[in-house]
């Protein structure tokens, strides 16, 4: 094959999970960075699992975030269909190919049984497992089973004779697996629907997927998924799985703790840019530790050679404080469409040029995208009030409510008031109270701008104008 090929293969059970979005991201990126193809393929087999609509909310949650597929059953591509309950006619061949084999068998054990089978195994301090009885039925006990329609499911044989299957994973090196710890895998259930472990194999070489890059869960798995290949004469792909999302407490990430859905994400208002850069660093880093990303970085410098072994804690705070990052990098014009949907109705009727002069003030203090309702009502509000009551008790000290006299009667003999002669009054004010610093700068924000620390209080000046900014320091002048 002269091309790189990795799929992202989710199954259609509900939302797209951030680990499922790590996994569809590391895909993306590999493929970027070698010149490889991205395929999307839906993995429906689990029919009883599929929830309606959620193929398309996989579709746009991937799509929102930015990574893209050369083919897949929205992109198309010349190795379709891209949904697996649209296979199972390939299915249905490879299974009766390793039936004619010998490499599998037909199963004919009722759940019941199989229940009795776990007790036993447990009973006896065993590890649960298929125990191959059907394995030993003779050819006439198997025909005589088939002629009555008893329902049945085919198992692959595992080869027992190997003693040792060998991963050769390039996240985690070489892994071992002793073949009697491995049980007889089912490949095809009894209503005629493939297991993941045969349709995945099976599409994964039909595809010519060159490089299967998943979650660690299925590490495990992957010696049975060899032992296909090999049965079936196929070329083995490349392996990497990838280490666990977990809690801050090191569990594993569940919803249980937080958000685990993309769109979750999404509707609290992360940019895609600021997620996609964080959860790349969830299991993987440059050499020199760079954590701000642009997309392209991320292409050109992702290698599965980064990928560390050890699971990946998901830190929100880290999360918010990219997010924050990435906004800040924003030009008022594009932020303001992206802020449009949380702005309060108040904001709506602001002019264009001084919405973005307010966003331009605040954008700096902005952690997710709503933060703007709150932060824009002192702007848009007739009447803002300082609701933090130790701030309003720093305004009523003597040196505070001097600097507020003298700012207030020195102001209004200006014909207006803006950040450019806002420095001059207040250098006034400092020689008229002989007040400076911090105990001339801090009361004249806060009064302002009801707040200790956030915009430039000039903007804000600037953006209020000379009336306003009366109105507001006059509201804590106790004595006028």
């Amino acid at each position: 094959m002269s091309e790189n090929r990795v799929r992202f293969a989710p199954s259609p059970t509900g939302f797209l999970h951030v680990g499922g979005l790590r996994t569809a991201l590391f895909n993306y990126l590999f493929a970027s960075s070698t010149g490889g193809k991205t395929i999307l393929r839906i993995e429906d087999t689990d029919q009883n699992r599929k929830v309606e609509g959620a193929v398309e909310n996989l579709i746009e949650s991937l799509a929102w975030a930015g990574i893209e597929f050369d083919e897949g059953p929205h992109a198309g591509g010349g190795f379709g269909p891209y949904i697996q309950s649209e296979r199972l006619e390939y299915y249905k061949k490879y299974s009766d190919q390793l039936l004619d084999q010998k490499d599998a068998y037909r199963c004919f054990c009722t759940e019941d049984e199989l229940k009795e089978m776990r007790e036993q195994q447990l009973a006896r301090k065993e590890d649960t497992r298929y125990d191959g009885r059907c394995r030993r039925l003779s050819e006439e006990e198997v025909s005589n089973k088939l002629e009555k329609g008893l329902p049945h499911v085919v198992r692959m044989k595992i080869n027992h004779s190997k003693k040792e299957y060998i991963v050769d994973d390039i996240v985690r090196g070489e892994v071992r697996f002793r073949s009697d710890q491995i049980d007889d895998q089912v490949l095809m259930k009894s209503d005629g629907f493939p297991t993941y472990h045969l349709a995945n194999v099976v599409d994964d070489h039909m595809m010519e997927i060159t490089h299967v890059i998943r979650g660690e869960e299925w590490l495990p798995s992957t010696p049975k998924h060899i032992q296909l290949y090999e049965y079936l004469g196929w070329q083995v792909p490349k392996f990497a799985h990838l280490p666990l999302l977990l809690n801050p407490d090191k569990s594993k990430l569940s919803k249980r703790q937080g958000d685990v859905a993309t769109e979750d994400y999404k509707s609290k208002g992360f940019l895609p840019e600021a997620l996609i850069n964080f959860v790349a660093l969830l299991g993987w880093n440059t050499a020199d530790d760079q954590e701000i990303f642009t997309a392209d970085e991320l292409k050109e410098k992702f290698t599965l050679e980064r990928v560390g072994k050890a699971g990946a804690v998901f830190d929100l705070d880290k999360l918010k404080w990219m997010n924050q990052q990435y906004i800040r990098q924003k030009q008022s014009t594009e932020l303001a469409a992206l802020l449009n949907p949380y702005l309060p109705s108040e904001a709506r009727t602001i002019s264009e040029d001084q919405l973005f002069r307010i966003i331009e003030a605040l954008k700096d203090y902005l952690v997710v995208l709503p933060d703007i309702a709150e932060k824009i009502s002192l702007f848009t509000s007739d009447n803002p009030e300082l609701q933090d009551l130790a701030l309003a008790e720093q305004l009523k000290s003597e040196t505070a409510q001097q600097v507020f006299s003298s700012f207030i009667s020195n102001a209004e003999k200006e014909e207006k008031l803006s950040s450019e002669n806002f420095g001059q009054v207040m250098k006034t004010v400092q020689k008229e109270t002989g007040i400076k610093g911090k105990n001339l700068w801090i009361p004249m924000r806060i009064a302002i701008t009801l707040m200790e620390h956030g915009p430039d209080l000039s903007t804000v000046v600037d953006i209020f104008g000379k009336e306003k900014c009366l109105q507001m320091v006059r509201k804590v002048l106790i004595n006028p």
